[in-house]
Parts: C-alpha cells; sequence; structure tokens
C-alpha cells in the first residue's frame, strides 16, 4: 500500500470516529433536550392559560365597570387568547394514563368561556346587580382554573419526577460514555499515528543505517525491503538493485585486472626465458636452410619445427587463435619431442574439423601436453602414448589430452581443480617445460569463457591421466572481450 493510500485512509477514518462520536453525544443529549422541552411546554402552558384568564378578567372589569367601547378590543385579543389556548389544550396527551384532571382542565375552561361570551352578548340589556353577579361567576371560575393549573402542575411534577431522574442518570451516563469515546478515539488516533509514522519513518531508518554500512565499504549489505508495495518499499529495491549492479561492476573489474595480470605474467616469463627471440628465430630458419642445403633432411625439419614453435610462442597471449592453430602447434611440439624420445614414444591424434574453427586462447593446449610429457611419460623406457582427442557437439566442443604415465593423486587432483595452483613436479624437480603452468591455463579458460567452460580431470596412480575441456562455441572474440 503506498503512502498515499495510508494517508488518505488514515486521515479521513479519524475525522469519521470523530464525527460519529459527536453525532452520537449530540443525538442523545437531543433526546435528552426533547424530553425536557415537552414537560416545560405542558406546564407553560398551564401557566399561560392561567395568565390570560387573568388578563381577561382584569380587561372585563375595566370594560364592564367603565362601558367604553374603547377596551373592548382588550377584552376581546384576551378572549381570543384563551381559545386558541384551549385549542392546544386539545392536543396534550393524557397524564399518567389518568385524563380526568386535564379533562376537568377543559370543561372549566369552557365554562369560563362561555361565561365571558354571554356577559359581553348580554352586557347592554342587563342591569349592573346581574351583571356583577355575571362576573362574580366568571371570576370564580378564574380562580377555578388557577387552581386546577396549578393541580396539574403538581400532577406534571409528580409525573415527571421519575423521567427526570431518569434524564439526569442518561445524562451523567452519556458524559461517562462520551469521555470514554474520546478516550478510545484518541488512543485509536495516537495508535494510528505511530503506525504510519513507522511505517514511513522505520524503513528510512533501516535504510540510512545500510546507506552507511555501504560507505564505509560493506558492499554485501542490503537494505531489508518490505512486503508492502509503496513508495519506500520501492526505493529499497532500487536500492538493492543498485547495490548489485555495483558488486557486478566491480566483478568484473576484478576480472579484467586478473587477466591483465595473467598476460602480463605470462609475457614476463617468455621474456625471462628467452633471450633475444627474434634473433633466435632467425639463427634457427639459417640453420634449417644449410642442414637442408647440407642434405641432413631430418635435421632441417627438427630446425623448421623449433622455429615455428618459437614463432607461435612470440605471439600476445592476449589473443584468441582458432583451434586449428593450436593443433598445428602441438604437430610442431610432437615433432620436436620425437626427435628427442624416438621410439619410447608414440602420439596419437583424433581430430574433427569441424571443431578447428572455434576459438580458444592461445597457448591452451601445448602447456597441457608438455606436463604430460614432463610429468607423465617422460621417466618412462618405452610404451608411452599420449593421445588428442578433439570432438564437436551442438552444445561445444570436447578437447581430451590424456597419457597412460605415472598418475596423479586424488588429493593432487582435487587441488589443482579447486584451486588452479600452478603445477609443480611430482617428483621433486621442475622438468623441462615453458614455464606456462596448467594454473595459468585453467584461468585463462574461466576468464575467456566467462565460467562456462567445464574441466575435468581423471587421474589413477600407475595408470595415466586424462585432461577433458568441454568448450562452449565462440568465435571472433579476444580474451579480454
Amino acid at each position: 500500500m503506498s503512502i498515499r493510500k495510508k494517508l488518505l485512509i488514515c486521515i479521513p477514518l479519524l475525522v469519521l470516529l470523530m464525527s460519529s462520536v459527536s453525532f452520537f453525544l449530540f443525538e442523545s443529549g437531543k433526546n435528552v433536550q426533547e424530553s425536557y422541552h415537552l414537560m416545560m411546554n405542558r406546564m407553560l402552558l398551564y401557566k399561560e392559560v392561567s395568565f390570560e384568564v387573568g388578563e381577561n378578567m382584569r380587561s372585563m372589569n375595566r370594560f364592564i365597570m367603565q362601558v367604553d367601547a374603547d377596551s373592548f378590543p382588550e377584552v376581546e385579543k384576551h378572549l381570543n387568547a384563551v381559545q386558541k389556548l384551549r385549542l392546544e389544550l386539545d392536543g396534550l396527551e393524557t397524564i399518567g394514563g389518568n385524563d380526568l384532571p386535564l379533562v376537568n382542565y377543559r370543561n372549566i375552561i369552557d365554562t369560563f368561556l362561555d361565561q365571558v361570551e354571554k356577559m359581553i352578548a348580554e352586557i347592554d340589556y342587563q342591569d349592573s346587580n346581574t351583571m356583577a353577579g355575571a362576573y362574580i361567576e366568571a371570576e370564580q371560575t378564574e380562580r377555578f382554573i388557577r387552581e386546577e393549573a396549578q393541580e396539574l402542575v403538581d400532577i406534571e411534577l409528580e409525573q415527571y419526577k421519575p423521567i427526570y431522574q431518569e434524564i439526569m442518570s442518561t445524562t451523567s451516563k452519556l458524559n461517562k460514555l462520551g469521555i470514554l469515546l474520546v478516550v478510545t478515539v484518541a488512543g485509536l488516533s495516537i495508535i494510528m499515528a505511530i503506525w504510519l509514522s513507522s511505517s514511513i519513518t522505520g524503513p528510512i531508518r533501516r535504510l540510512v543505517v545500510t546507506a552507511k554500512l555501504i560507505s564505509k565499504g560493506r558492499m554485501d549489505t542490503k537494505a531489508p525491503e518490505s512486503v508492502n508495495n509503496d513508495e519506500i518499499s520501492i526505493l529499497c529495491r532500487a536500492f538493492n538493485g543498485m547495490i548489485d549492479n555495483i558488486q557486478s561492476l566491480m566483478a568484473e573489474n576484478i576480472r579484467s585486472l586478473e587477466k591483465d595480470r595473467l598476460v602480463k605474467e605470462l609475457e614476463l616469463k617468455m621474456l625471462q626465458s628467452q633471450i633475444n627471440p627474434h634473433f633466435l628465430y632467425n639463427t634457427l630458419n639459417t640453420i634449417a636452410k644449410l642442414a637442408y642445403i647440407e642434405g641432413a633432411v631430418k635435421t632441417s625439419d627438427l630446425t623448421v619445427s623449433v622455429s615455428r614453435l618459437l614463432r607461435y610462442n612470440l605471439q600476445k597471449l592476449d589473443q584468441a587463435v582458432p583451434l586449428r592453430e593450436e593443433v598445428e602447434h602441438v604437430t610442431e611440439y610432437i615433432n620436436i619431442q620425437k626427435a628427442r624420445f624416438r621410439d619410447r614414444i608414440s602420439f596419437e591424434m583424433e581430430i574433427d574439423d569441424r571443431a578447428l574453427n572455434g576459438l580458444i586462447p592461445c597457448l591452451t593446449l601445448q602447456p597441457i601436453l608438455e606436463n604430460a610429457f614432463v610429468h607423465g611419460v617422460e621417466q618412462m623406457e618405452e610404451g608411452a602414448v599420449l593421445k588428442l582427442s578433439i570432438r564437436y557437439r551442438d552444445e561445444g566442443i570436447d578437447i581430451v589430452i590424456s597419457d597412460n604415465g605415472v598418475g596423479m593423486s586424488r588429493e593432487t587432483v582435487k587441488r589443482l581443480l579447486e584451486s588452479f595452483q600452478e603445477e609443480t613436479s611430482r617428483y621433486g624437480g621442475k622438468g623441462q617445460s615453458t614455464g606456462l603452468g596448467t594454473h595459468n591455463v585453467f584461468k585463462r579458460l574461466h576468464l575467456f569463457f566467462n565460467g562456462q567452460q567445464r574441466i575435468e580431470i581423471d587421474s589413477t596412480e600407475g595408470i595415466g591421466t586424462a585432461v577433458l575441456f568441454t568448450l562452449p562455441h565462440r568465435s571472433g572474440a579476444l580474451i579480454q572481450e
């Protein structure tokens, strides 16, 4: 959930909670007010009836005593007010299921209205004594109205006393409930605020800690990624992706530096092992021509092989060459060894021509074959066999260099494969080699094919050794690429 969604959910939710609490308290207070208002309206109605009846009697007294037409509107005004209040009394409900007091009250008011209307209608036809008697009767009725009104008020108060107590109790409960709701909403608001804050600031703090560790060189550190798909999680994933890219670039730079180091190391060893190689190469060509002129064909061929071997070794070691050139180079090397060991060693080749166009690092096969000579079969008096097999497959090229020499122990094989350590003599000496050990060959193959090659060594002491290279197809590339 994104931070924006969290805010859009949390803030309206808090507002809704506060509004709900406010609405609940308002409605509860409203119910209390309505009950109280109903009770007060009934009592005020009784009081207002008593007031208007009294005012009507006083205005009637002035009208009778003065017989003044100007005072009649006052009488009529209060009479209409009493009639209107009488109609309102019809809308009142009975009190506590007993409607007798209210009915009596209405009847008394009706009697009063009849008396007043009769007095007004006959005021011109009656003498003063008769009018005085009628006025006294109306006055008594007015007194009865006040008494009945007071009695009704007392009944109302008595009737509403438990209601009032209930209202007060409800009000007290509502106050407590309101406080509880306010505290609850405040607590929920604090919890939601803490959750929202921690969901934002927590990952940021962890990201800052990770950045500080990386600034100190701890490149293996990763920012913790949250399961939430918010902006902070996206930032952490992007940060971790950046770290992975930096690590990949650093590893690639290390591999490139390792390649350069190996090439420089090989070139240095070759320079150390060669004294003016171009002069030696030209001299060997001269010797070969002289031997041919003098009829020493074998000597001439051997010299040519040495010359070609030397010329091939003068190539830059960071170049990739076709497998065909490596096989030709190995053939020249075998010719030299045959001249040296004669019938003690036989050499066999099984070559699939389809594989000869594949590229491999320069000087790959000859060091392995030379290692087989020096450490495998050199001390054998007879029956030594070296074999080079190259087979083409759709998945890659298989190269096997095998001998039937003294073999190696499992520990030695394991050490070679695990550490690519430079080969040393199993007999305590270095032997007659060019100085390009199996360690260097294995390392250059690993760098050239980006670790996609497979190298296996199958060796048994007293039986022989076989070195297998399974190489992916590659063409038109340099080692440093």
